[in-house]
């Protein structure tokens, strides 16, 4: 992509309403636009990041027989009596609407309801188990206060997967596999050494549900941390009964702030008995299908690696999630020769397979890094008249700032060897 095509701009100041620092970031580089409180639009560069993330999402979920789908966001009411969820003094989040014969709606805030329902079409006997469907769905949650920038919004993508097991078993194997898979999800987007499969609350599914939290002073919950063990515990559910049950103890935890980037829960035959999902085992009885639920916020993932992998010049994205891996600056300055050779790179590297974003535009050295460093692409490279004197290409690395000076068949061959 060539910049001067880009319609977005980046900004200086922050917008003075808001207050979390992944939205300021995100909007001063141009990555997306706040409509309203906790509504926002993904901007070409941030779509391309969001893209990112759920590709790697998507992925993992594979892996593990994973099978996407997409589901309607408009929901049925009939179908949500029947697990007591409909009820505005059971569940204060939902948006609900009419339609024109006065038939009542509600947008989805989650998907455990209709996806049980589907399921009766497809699943009988106990040769169609396990299953494993998920999808990148849109969310309405009617939050009081929407706050945190991206990380809690009124209007969101999830990628929410359901499991549906012949039993406690089978199902526990794959609860563990999607926990795994989770984990390998926070390394590739850069979060793994500060993320914790955290034990927190089941609710009336199972003793224990696992958030999984990574520290940072901009979070909501309070977790206690284990660093040998890789665990956390969420203060829900912290006392002695936990920590001896987990073979933990206060003295070797840390108490920290942290943001929930996914969950997962056991949710046992909760929904199946209430929605009428059984299977007939080999002796033609009819059992409930055991049932888990899995979740993963995109956007709300994309934001806490913005709020922690910045600095003061703005976003340092990590290389699987960056718009672009390249940021090509022109400098110009009138200089034919330096165009062309511009061009010519833009060509070679376009032509490799390696995703540039190209800044061609007339602007003044000065403002041209100062917006690649907000922008936070993990190389940039640099066409001037002294690199075309040297004959070598000056290459920064965003993250640590280290430069060095290749050729282009050295550059070609660092970028496309993996």
């Amino acid at each position: 992509m060539r910049q001067s095509k880009l319609f977005t701009k980046t900004r200086r100041e922050a917008p003075k309403d808001e207050v979390s620092k992944n939205a300021q970031l995100l909007i001063r580089a141009g990555y997306v636009h706040k409509e309203m409180a906790g509504v926002y639009d993904l901007l070409p560069l941030g779509l391309r990041t969001f893209n990112k993330v759920v590709g790697i999402i998507r992925e993992e979920m594979n892996k593990i027989g994973g099978t996407e789908l997409h589901l309607s966001a408009l929901q049925d009411s009939e179908t949500w009596k029947k697990t007591d969820r409909w009820d505005d003094e059971k569940v204060d989040s939902w948006f609900k609407t009419s339609l024109k014969t006065g038939t009542e709606l509600g947008l989805g805030f989650t998907h455990e309801e209709p996806i049980t329902a589907l399921m009766r079409d497809h699943i009988s006997s106990y040769k169609d188990l396990p299953a494993y469907p998920y999808q990148f769905q849109t969310k309405f949650r009617n939050e009081t206060r929407a706050k945190s920038g991206l990380m809690r919004t009124r209007e969101f993508v999830m990628k929410d997967l359901y499991s549906f097991s012949k039993n406690e078993a089978e199902h526990q194997k794959f609860y563990d596999a999607c926990a795994d898979a989770y984990e390998r999800v926070f390394e590739r987007v850069g979060l793994g050494d500060k993320t914790y499969k955290t034990f927190a609350s089941g609710g009336s599914f199972s003793k224990y549900s696992h958030e999984f939290q990574t520290i940072s002073a901009a979070g909501e919950d309070t977790i206690y941390v284990s660093r040998d063990r890789k665990i956390a515990v969420n203060k829900e559910v912290y006392n002695d009964e936990v920590l001896a049950d987990l073979g933990l103890s206060k003295s070797d935890l840390a108490e920290e702030t942290s943001i929930e980037v996914g969950n997962i829960f056991g949710l046992g035959t909760r929904f199946s008995e209430a929605l009428g999902l059984a299977y007939k085992d080999d002796s033609g009885s009819d059992i409930p299908v055991f049932m888990g639920s899995y979740g993963i916020g995109p956007a709300r993932l994309m934001a806490t690696v913005a709020e922690l992998l910045s600095d003061d010049k703005g976003l340092v994205w990590p290389e699987e999630v960056a718009p672009f891996r390249v940021h090509l600056v022109s400098l110009a300055n009138g200089n034919d020769d330096v165009v062309t050779e511009a061009d010519e790179l833009y060509r070679e590297l376009t032509e490799a397979g390696v995703e540039v974003l190209y800044d061609d535009r007339d602007a003044r050295a000065g403002e041209k890094f100062a917006d690649s460093d907000l922008l936070g692409l993990p190389l940039r490279l640099v066409v001037s008249e002294k690199t075309l004197a040297a004959g070598k290409f000056e290459c920064v690395e965003r993250a640590s700032g280290t430069t060095q000076h290749k050729s282009l068949s050295e550059l070609i061959g660092m970028l496309t060897t993996r």
